[in-house]
């Protein structure tokens, strides 16, 4: 490789004139066309999983008082998790061009599809974006009911001190009560003035509340109504959740003013895993984490084909580039959350002795 006078590569020296490592990345996926919309596609995976939803339901119905109904209620789940990746899609305006269509399509998946406040979700996750795994800055590290840091678990009170120690061990359970969490969540929201469309957003969510709580109890009597929704939803919530767990957990965390430039702080926080079709299919494109941080309007099919664009020039740039199989990233998140509740675990057995 030529050498510039400077000792710098001369492939980097060139780039480095040409502007920001991001900037010039960003470049070559506009000149590759991956960043143009995909109509055609959405499309397409709307209508199925619309049809789905339909179909689940109809089937709901058919079957009527009878225990079969858990089966549905965990084809449901699978639906329900589908939905939720549409409206993270729509979300990042990766499906319409204009905010008003992006925003009620949103809406619609999320409020009224599976009872998700859009607007809370929204306003969530763009900050988790801004600062992926930055522990002042990022929400979906903050100590709630998990520790995510040694330093949140030596200042952690409450219910985070309590299972902080044993939180690796209880963290898929965890996840069945995600479904519910975001019910409850996007409910709160509605308390913020400061959410827009906030009359909106509840009438939407208070309908399908309405209209899943109906359907449930008008069908079937009330231990199987039950019965169904903590199926449904436990599922729901635990499949959501495995979507998303593997792309930061386990990644290395940002604390104060620790915040390196755009490229390396959505690439080194992320992890993408590897797999075929089944894999892009059943973690909606997010499998490609790496490049979806990178490039968050990028439309879903449009990741597989920058991935090897994005993984050759983090080589080139010197950047550690993570991909793993789904296993791996499992036991990673696992390892690091097993990691953060050492301080918890030393302080109980302190106490012990």
């Amino acid at each position: 490789m030529p050498i510039h006078p400077s000792g710098e590569p001369a492939v980097l020296e060139k780039r480095r004139e040409a502007g920001s490592d991001f900037a010039c990345l960003a470049r070559k996926m506009t000149a590759a066309g991956l960043m143009r919309r995909r109509p055609g596609y959405y499309l397409v995976r709307m209508s199925l999983i619309a049809v789905f939803y339909a179909a689940g339901w109809a089937a709901f119905v058919l079957l009527g008082d009878s225990w079969w109904t858990l089966a549905v209620a965990a084809f449901l789940a699978v639906v329900f998790g589908q939905v939720a990746l549409v409206a993270h899609d729509v979300g990042h305006r990766q499906v319409f061009r204009l905010r008003r269509a992006s925003a009620w399509a949103g809406r619609i998946a999320g409020n009224l599809g599976i009872g998700m406040g859009y607007g809370w979700w929204q306003d969530k996750h763009s900050r988790h974006h801004a600062n992926p795994n930055h522990v002042e800055l990022d929400p979906d590290v903050e100590p709630d009911v998990l520790v995510w840091t040694r330093g949140q678990a030596r200042a952690a009170k409450g219910l985070p001190r309590l299972i902080g120690g044993s939180q690796a061990y209880l963290f898929f359970p965890l996840l069945a009560l995600e479904g519910i969490n975001l019910h409850v969540a996007g409910v709160r929201a509605l308390a913020d003035r400061s959410l827009k469309q906030r009359r909106q957003e509840g009438l939407l969510l208070f309908t399908h509340f309405a209209l899943y709580l109906g359907a449930l109890f008008v069908v079937l009597p009330p231990g199987k109504a039950v019965a169904f929704l903590a199926v449904h939803q436990c599922l729901f919530g635990l499949y959501l959740g495995s979507i998303f767990a593997p792309n930061h957990k386990g990644m290395p965390t940002l604390t104060g003013d620790d915040r390196p430039d755009f490229l390396r702080r959505q690439v080194l926080t992320s992890r993408n895993v590897h797999g075929g079709w089944f894999t892009d299919l059943a973690l909606g494109g997010l499998n490609y984490q790496i490049e979806h941080h990178l490039f968050p309007s990028m439309p879903t099919p449009q990741l597989r084909r920058a991935q090897p664009v994005v993984r050759r020039y983090c080589q080139e740039l010197g950047i550690d580039y993570l991909e793993t199989s789904l296993l791996t990233s499992y036991r990673q998140a696992l390892r690091s959350l097993h990691d953060a509740g050492a301080p918890l675990r030393s302080a109980v057995a302190a106490t012990e002795a």
